[in-house]
């Protein structure tokens, strides 16, 4: 079931209704039900995977807690991450893998082939596995005490709206969540509906017209020049950004309507003034998931400068890696861990260089230059992470850097839709920018209420007006 879908716009009052009308202590009944119908409209065979990662995590963290001993407590945590991971390889990765190994194979005249499995990708596999393997580690470290309550646990594992696209959300935050009685509360749920529906104009509005000129100029780069791959590729870096910030705007005020607090997920990333700034900006459940129990357990900063550049370079590639099992994103982690490691090797020598020329006394141009130079980066960057083959990745770039005229598909041709994208795109970037400098969310939330309920009113007949209303899938849900 997608967010964008007359389904949604069915199941999601239900629930609501439902949530507010039951006593507190069924609540959590009616939520795992509806979360669990909500993950099998896509593939209800599925299901088994996500119910087998709550089993074992349930199990594993009550006998990590209940044992004295480091042995047993430390066998709990492999098998949780032994058995999650485990899962999660075989139906994300083991092809790309097998099929890796068989071309170095093929190249060596080594004449065994790894068998590959016809398996779809379950919907969200990533970030509920990243989700319960957050709470596993944390009771072992002692962070946090088991949950008993099993339906819980399991709630908290497939918690509809931000199940299959986050944010991760941590056990410390989410769990405690589903004890406390939330009441209906006006002030709560007006508020959840402007987030949501603020999610919605980005996604359907904005995401969904910049996918048709992205997808077609990236699905044959080789028909297309210079301007057509390069304006694609912009294109493509607002469209990731409204797409994934759209859902977990949505994920968020749908959770925020029924009470419960959802973590910030995105924050202006394209406002960065570096690409270490970005990723605290950038998908932020999976950033600080990273830092927490990746990049800090294997020493983070606190290491010879050597080994903190591979802590770094690690993480970032891993971090590509988790997003899909194709080459392209590798390179996509790998190029944000040189970045941020060129960045520290270089950093006292562009700060003597910007001194020398006089660029830190005058800080508005500083800022300005820096959050161009992230934006360029960040969106070369993009390039693997859209392109559909690593071959296509870098005859995109060199097309656009070698200016090649291509096709005759002028932009000032395009179709209606083309212009509705662009003034769309102005709008979203002056409203960035007024959060970005004055809280605009904050002063929105003080302003008079027939002032709210006109520009909610006049945002949702834009969205139903100049929308995609075609059931187009988040990018974040292949991951």
């Amino acid at each position: 079931m997608l967010f964008n879908s007359l389904e949604f716009l069915v199941f999601f009052p239900i629930v609501i209704a439902l949530y507010f009308a039951l006593p507190h202590r069924f609540r959590w009944v009616m939520l795992l039900l509806a979360s669990y119908y909500f993950y099998m409209c896509w593939n209800y065979t599925y299901v088994v995977l996500i119910v087998s990662t709550t089993v074992i995590n349930y199990i594993a963290g009550i006998g990590i807690a209940r044992s004295r001993s480091s042995f047993v407590r430390t066998f709990y945590l492999v098998m949780g991450l032994v058995t999650s991971l485990g899962i999660l390889f075989f139906y994300k990765y083991f092809n790309f893998f097998g099929g890796s190994i068989n071309s170095l194979f093929a190249h060596f005249n080594i004449f065994y082939r790894v068998p590959a499995y016809n398996v779809l990708l379950p919907v969200g596999i990533s970030f509920y596995t990243f989700q319960t393997l957050s709470y596993t580690i944390d009771v072992y470290k002692n962070q946090k005490t088991p949950e008993y309550h099993f339906g819980i646990f399991a709630l908290y594992v497939s918690f509809f709206p931000q199940l299959v696209a986050g944010p991760i959300e941590r056990s410390t935050n989410l769990l405690p969540q589903f004890f406390e009685k939330h009441k209906f509360n006006y002030a709560r749920i007006r508020d959840g509906i402007y987030i949501m529906v603020w999610g919605f104009f980005k996604k359907v509005v904005i995401a969904d017209r910049l996918s048709e000129y992205v997808n077609l100029v990236y699905g044959d780069p080789t028909g297309y020049g210079s301007m057509q791959l390069l304006m694609g590729t912009v294109f493509f870096a607002i469209q990731i950004y409204c797409d994934f910030s759209g859902y977990s705007d949505i994920a968020i005020g749908t959770a925020k309507i029924m009470g419960f607090s959802l973590m910030k997920n995105f924050n202006r990333p394209y406002f960065a003034r570096s690409i270490g700034e970005f990723w605290h900006r950038w998908h932020i459940s999976l950033s600080t998931w990273f830092r927490d129990y990746l990049y800090i357990p294997l020493g983070g900063n606190r290491v010879v400068k050597a080994r903190w550049y591979f802590n770094l370079f690690i993480t970032f590639l891993i971090s590509g890696l988790w997003h899909g099992a194709n080459w392209t994103f590798v390179i996509w982690g790998a190029l944000h861990g040189f970045y941020m490691i060129f960045a520290i090797w270089t950093g006292k020598i562009r700060k003597a260089l910007n001194d020398r020329i006089g660029i830190s006394k005058l800080p508005g141009l500083e800022h300005f230059i820096q959050v161009i130079i992230t934006i360029l980066l960040s969106w070369f960057a993009w390039i693997f992470f859209r392109a559909n083959s690593l071959q296509d990745a870098f005859l995109i770039i060199e097309r656009i850097c070698k200016f090649t005229p291509g096709s005759d598909l002028n932009l000032f041709y395009f179709s209606s839709d083309f212009y509705v994208a662009l003034s769309t795109l102005v709008l979203l970037f002056i409203i960035e920018l007024f959060e970005e400098r004055y809280g605009l969310w904050e002063k929105l939330q003080k302003s008079p209420k027939t002032f709210k309920w006109i520009l909610l009113i006049l945002v949702i007949l834009s969205i139903f007006i100049l929308g995609k209303w075609e059931d187009i899938d988040f990018l974040y849900f292949q991951f």
